[in-house]
């Protein structure tokens, strides 16, 4: 398992748009991939669950990850988060 603290650098944070793509990033994983923020605790692979989270840009998530390819996700998943886009 792997745990990594990322700072959300998106422009406007993880709103509609930016979780759609967020969780895309993450379902190309087979890995299992949790995001921590604040007290919940979320499946990155599902898009309700990711909008009840309502990260806004500068904020601070833990990203756990959990089989095969569970390095190739949290870099890609990081890539994404700190991204300007």
């Amino acid at each position: 398992m792997i745990r990594r603290d990322i700072t959300i650098e998106l422009a406007k944070g993880l709103e509609a748009r930016p979780v759609a793509i967020f969780v895309q990033v993450a379902s190309q994983y087979d890995c299992s991939i949790i995001v921590e923020y604040r007290d919940k605790r979320v499946n990155a692979k599902s898009i309700m669950g990711m909008m009840s989270l309502g990260i806004a840009q500068g904020e601070r998530v833990t990203v756990l990850a959990d089989g095969p390819d569970e390095k190739e996700a949290v870099i890609g998943i990081e890539k994404y988060l700190t991204s300007k886009e």
